[in-house]
C-alpha cells in the first residue's frame, strides 16, 4: 500500500515580505516555509497552526488554502504537502520553539525564489503559487465528523 508522508506548510506574508525558517541539515543552512508533519490527533489546519508556532513563535491560523502538492523527494520519499496562506498586517518578531530551527527571516519573493539553499524546490514553488493569488476557503479541506474538535 502506498503511504506518502502528509505535511503542511504556510506561506506567511507581511508588508511584501515572506517568512522563512532556517535550519541546518548536514552542515548546510537551508530555508523552508514553516512546515512539518501532520500528527494523528489534529486536523490539517491545526497542524499548520502548530507548526507555525513551533517553528516561529507566531500564533496565527491559516486564512486560506493555496494548493496540494504531491511530490517525491530526491531520496524517493513520497509526500502530500498541504499549503496554506497567512497574510499578516506587519512583520512579527519570531522566537522558534523547535530546536531544529536556527532562525527566521523576512525576505522578498525574489530572494527566496532565486536562493540556492532551499530545503526543497517546493519552497520556491509555494511562493510562485502565492503570487498567482489562487486561494481557496479552508472548508475545501474540512474534517468530516472529526471526533477531536
Amino acid at each position: 500500500m502506498f503511504k506518502p508522508h502528509v505535511t503542511v506548510a504556510c506561506v506567511v506574508q507581511a508588508q511584501g515580505k515572506f517568512l522563512v525558517v532556517e535550519e541546518t541539515i548536514n552542515g548546510k543552512a537551508l530555508w523552508n516555509q514553516p512546515a512539518g508533519h501532520l500528527e494523528a490527533d489534529e486536523t490539517l489546519v491545526e497542524a499548520a497552526q502548530r507548526e507555525l508556532y513551533e517553528e516561529t513563535g507566531i500564533c496565527a491560523q491559516p486564512q486560506t488554502f493555496i494548493r496540494l502538492h504531491q511530490w517525491i523527494a530526491p531520496d524517493n520519499t513520497p509526500f502530500l504537502r498541504f499549503l496554506f496562506c497567512i497574510d499578516l498586517e506587519e512583520q512579527l518578531p519570531t522566537t522558534p520553539h523547535d530546536s531544529d530551527i536556527d532562525r527566521c527571516l523576512w525576505l522578498d519573493a525574489q530572494q527566496i525564489v532565486n536562493a540556492g539553499n532551499l530545503r526543497s524546490p517546493l519552497v520556491a514553488e509555494s511562493i510562485r503559487y502565492y503570487q498567482r493569488a489562487e486561494r481557496y476557503p479552508l472548508s475545501m479541506i474540512g474534517a468530516f465528523n472529526w471526533p477531536l474538535s
